[in-house]
């Protein structure tokens, strides 16, 4: 039940234009508020994001509004608290408050201050004859169901996933290995009915566009009037010698996946070989590292140079070794081959150079593939870009397709961020997913008066510290402009091509990463040669103008 609660050591409501202020609630056990002033008017909102629980009074706040997460770019409307952008999934309470007899109160009830978000009724009956097939279960789908729901969409609407359990935080499996089901899920099973959603564990075999109908593994035909295809990517499996027909030898995209490593791994203590010095490969390995020994093999001269640079990757590499992790850089694999007390089973990866790697178990990093198989087999076949994705517009409408829209791993479509003009860019983010699925769920909601979603591609990864990243960097980037103190893995990295920032890297450097992704949104992120001279990001103001 709603009441009046006195904020501690405040008597009157004297922010400036502009100023975030977290303050305590009297009476509420580590209860605490924000409270914001945007223009001439006060507001009091949550106090930390509903996402990870980043404080908010360390993100960054834009004239027109919004207020965005110092970790991971999840953006809130400050009028409301409603979800601007992902990673989060819930919106901001807010929060009445006044000045009154020398003090400052404010109106709510105690669980929800506590809480630090509002609850989001997406209860829905099902009216007409609107449906909306969602095939896929990822970051993606979730995005558009929020969106669909939360924009008031009425129609009936089912997804079809290959994976037996509803959508979950994935960014948490190569992280930290998390085997249980219920503490990666996105939603309790109960919501998806509440809010009229139908669930199915079934693979998707092919679709008839010109009917409008979806046909499944199980024998099943689901009829559609909107289409939204979110299958999201397929790990590559190494065409050599020993990986397809030995045991021990693991990918890792599913909560399957992760109990089939972790089984593999037992009483710890093993030989871990990882092929692959990316994302996935690099915080697998970073995570198992404690107890097992663990070897990263990777084709670049240093972890993730081909996106970071040489530079960058390095302090990675160095992050990891501190925690025990060995690698061969430069190094191409030429087979595995089987242990001598199990011919089943893995024994050892060998290298080209003659270096033989004794493994336990190995796990693929070497990147996905967008999980479009299937398509072949429809009607009509769509035209798939050579990668395997399908090309969209702005608004994620699949090229050719009526009613059909693509977004995540899967989906190609034009890029107007810096240095993109256009292009059509493929990027593998959980962000980028999430943000395409909210505003697929908003175009098909609204209609055609609704506008495209503008964000910048945001992601975050578990490297030995907590990297942030915006942009992208598809056209390429000539120079890397390094500030802070990299040698303590305390940075910033700015990516250039010619004198445009395309994409930002930082690690313990909050809000760095998240204020040059607005700047970036609205067409001011300083030059590269500006950031040369010692201009910082931090005190540079924010255009009201979204320019891309």
């Amino acid at each position: 039940m709603a009441q009046e609660y006195k904020l501690k050591g405040l008597s009157s409501l004297d922010l400036k234009s502009g100023e975030k202020r977290e303050v305590e609630v009297e009476g509420v056990e580590k209860g605490k508020v924000l409270l914001v002033k945007l223009g001439d008017k006060t507001h009091a909102l949550s106090s930390n994001c509903t996402h990870y629980g980043a404080p908010l009074v360390k993100g960054i706040l834009t004239p027109d509004g919004r207020l965005t997460c110092p970790w991971h770019g999840a953006c809130f409307k400050v009028e409301s608290g409603d979800v601007e952008d992902a990673p989060a999934l819930d919106p901001l309470a807010k929060f009445d408050v006044a000045e009154k007899n020398g003090a400052v109160y404010i109106t709510g009830d105690e669980a929800t201050i506590k809480a630090s978000m509002r609850p989001n009724n997406h209860k829905c009956t099902p009216q007409g004859q609107d449906k909306v097939v969602i095939v896929g279960g990822g970051s993606g789908t979730m995005g558009a169901l929020l969106a669909l729901r939360e924009q008031g969409y009425k129609g009936a609407i089912t997804v079809i996933s290959r994976e037996p359990n509803p959508p979950i935080d994935r960014t948490k499996l190569s992280k930290a290995l998390i085997p249980d089901v219920s503490k990666v899920a996105l939603r309790e099973e109960g919501w998806y009915s509440s809010a009229a959603i139908e669930m199915l564990s079934d693979e998707v075999t092919a679709v008839d566009f010109e009917n409008k109908k979806v046909s499944t593994k199980s024998g099943d035909s689901h009829s559609y009037t909107k289409l939204i295809l979110a299958m999201g990517g397929t790990p590559k499996m190494l065409p050599l010698p020993g990986f397809k027909e030995l045991n021990n030898v693991f990918l890792l995209r599913t909560i399957a996946d992760v109990h089939k490593i972790l089984g593999a791994v037992g009483d710890k203590g093993k030989k871990i070989v990882v092929i692959g010095s990316s994302f996935i490969g690099m915080e697998v390995a970073n995570c198992l590292s404690k107890e097992n020994t663990v070897t990263v093999v990777g084709m670049e001269k240093a972890p993730l140079e081909r996106i970071m640079g040489e530079q960058v990757g390095n302090i990675f590499k160095s992050l990891l070794e501190k925690n025990g992790v060995k690698f061969h850089m430069e190094a191409g694999v030429d087979k595995a081959t089987p242990s001598s007390t199990n011919t089943q089973n893995v024994g050892a990866v060998h290298l080209k150079d003659g270096t033989t790697l004794d493994a336990d178990l190995v796990i693929l990093g070497i990147g996905v593939r967008p999980a479009t198989d299937f398509l072949k087999n429809s009607t009509p076949a769509p035209s798939l870009e050579d990668d395997g994705s399908l090309r969209t517009n702005e608004s994620f409408q699949v090229t050719g397709l009526a009613d059909v829209y693509a977004i995540g791993d899967i989906a190609t479509y034009p890029y107007h961020g810096p240095g993109g003009n256009g292009s059509p860019t493929r990027i593998e983010h959980w962000n980028v997913a999430q943000n395409g699925g909210r505003s697929v769920g908003l175009s098909i909601a609204r209609g055609p008066s609704a506008k495209p979603k503008s964000f910048i591609p945001i992601f975050w990864s578990a490297l030995g510290s907590q990297l942030r990243y915006c942009g992208n960097t598809m056209n390429g980037w000539d120079e890397l402009v390094l500030k802070g103190e990299p040698d303590k893995a305390k940075f910033a990295a700015f990516y250039a091509s010619g004198e445009t920032v395309v994409a930002v890297a930082t690690m313990q450097m909050d809000p760095v990463n998240s204020k040059c992704a607005e700047l970036m949104r609205r067409g001011n992120m300083p030059s590269k040669s500006e950031l040369k001279d010692g201009v910082d990001v931090l005190e540079i103001g924010l255009p009201q103008q979204v320019k891309i």
